[in-house]
């Protein structure tokens, strides 16, 4: 009976990844920020207010994080943090329907989308937290890249609806197989397009419930006076003492870096296509197709290496291949790939891309699993909310450098290839502060200090 529950809590923890991803893959990444591209007209002043607006909410989720996370260990039930989130979600991303051609409002479309964005982020920062009580460690790497896969099927399957029933081509008005949106929504007021964004809401709400069914958390459901003053004061004296923790203090370096650069490519891969190579919202729909694909098909191949070798050479040849790609980006457009030109007809660049985004799927998907894995190892032990709001705040505390230096690169140089460059840098700075992070953590350290 025990491993029949425990089995249970597994899959309704999976089922988050499978709920939430539609935000990353759907809004983030494939249908909302072209669609944005085109409303706006010109793919380098959105790739400059995508940049902007993403900054800002980062900046947001950095600075409350860790302290959401700290109170999340002392006041207990984490359930009761992921609902309050899960509401910011679904309205955050229903709202976006809002975002029609004739009223669109860049700075309010922003707003909503940031809410959404950090519903996201803070519910995953809690339902991270409950890894470790799902296996030993060395199970722990399976049963992440598992949660990863499956999320990348979810939000895959997203995808496909969308671009078989609703997203239109903003020429012809079908969708990908030809055909009206269905419902009766209006292609010329861009309607169906713009139901990505209650599709977004509507799923997560379904496929929450077998989280919220089989998920049990074993924390104390009221919080103690004075929870808030004693969350702040744990973060304070945590970050204070994170130099006598060399790796951990190592790890959220490197991660604070290589994640904000794969961040930047997932933020930024569509809408940096639709600018370059002149993508519609159909054809950043395939090339996410692909990459999510690869996402999953690597990120359960990466749990199993993270399992049999651990996290820490998955994270490092990820890091190379991301960096590879980064520098691949650059010489792909619409006249050259790398170097060689190309008629305006030419399929090649496309293809070039199509290749291109299923790199970033596989390896993104296995270093997100990895990284998830690592955390759980260098994760101050009773306080692994708190941990994973540190995690939270070394992804958000540089995540404002990714997008806001590729909006000033982008408006400087006016170029969108130029503008994406200081991912190169970004990957290196992670992949270097590596060698000073220790794969078993400081938990000696923490015991020697508590």
């Amino acid at each position: 009976m025990a491993e029949t529950t425990l089995r249970k809590r597994i899959w309704g923890w999976f089922f988050f990844d499978w709920a939430s991803q539609p935000y990353n893959t759907l809004l983030i990444t494939f249908i909302f920020a072209p669609y944005i591209k085109e409303l706006m007209g010109d793919g380098t002043s959105a790739q400059a207010a995508w940049g902007f607006g993403i900054g800002a909410a980062g900046v947001i989720i950095a600075l409350l994080a860790p302290v959401l996370g700290a109170m999340a260990d002392i006041s207990g039930n984490r359930l009761r943090w992921i609902w309050l989130f899960s509401i910011m979600y679904v309205i955050g991303s229903s709202a976006l329907w809002w975002a029609a051609p004739g009223s669109f409002n860049l700075t309010f479309t922003l707003v909503l989308f940031a809410i959404g964005m950090i519903g996201m982020e803070f519910a995953t920062i809690f339902t991270n937290s409950m890894l470790p009580d799902l296996g030993n460690k060395e199970e722990l790497g399976r049963i992440s890249g598992n949660g990863w896969a499956f999320g990348y099927v979810g939000g895959l399957l997203t995808l496909v609806i969308m671009l078989l029933l609703f997203a239109e081509d903003a020429e012809s008005g079908k969708t990908f197989i030809g055909i009206s949106p269905i419902f009766g929504l209006d292609a010329e007021a861009r309607e169906s397009t713009r139901f990505v964004g209650p599709l977004t809401a509507i799923w997560y709400i379904v496929f929450m419930i077998p989280f919220f069914l089989w998920v049990r958390d074993p924390k104390p459901t009221k919080a103690p006076k004075g929870a808030t003053k004693r969350a702040l004061g744990e973060v304070v004296k945590t970050v204070r003492n994170l130099p006598q923790t060399p790796s951990l203090f190592a790890y959220l370096g490197s991660s604070m870096f290589y994640r904000d650069a794969l961040n930047g490519m997932y933020t930024f891969g569509g809408i940096y296509a639709a600018g370059v190579l002149d993508w519609t919202v159909v054809d950043v729909g395939i090339f996410g197709i692909l990459a999510i694909i690869a996402g999953a098909i690597f990120a359960w191949l990466g749990g199993r290496a993270d399992e049999r070798f651990g996290p820490m050479p998955v994270i490092r040849a990820s890091i190379l291949v991301l960096c590879g790609v980064a520098i691949a980006i650059i010489f792909v457009s619409r006249e050259k790939v790398f170097g060689m030109p190309v008629g305006p007809e030419s399929k090649l660049p496309d293809y070039v891309f199509y290749l291109v985004g299923a790199a970033i799927g596989a390896a993104g998907g296995v270093i997100q699993s990895a990284s998830r894995t690592m955390m759980v190892r260098q994760a101050i032990p009773g306080r692994t909310a708190e941990s994973f709001g540190l995690y939270a705040l070394a992804g958000k505390a540089t995540s404002f450098i990714a997008p806001l230096s590729i909006g000033v690169l982008t408006t400087v140089s006016n170029s969108q290839q130029i503008g994406v460059t200081p991912l190169i840098a970004l990957f290196l700075i992670g992949f270097v502060l590596l060698r000073w992070v220790n794969p078993e953590g400081d938990t000696n350290k923490w015991h020697a200090s508590s």
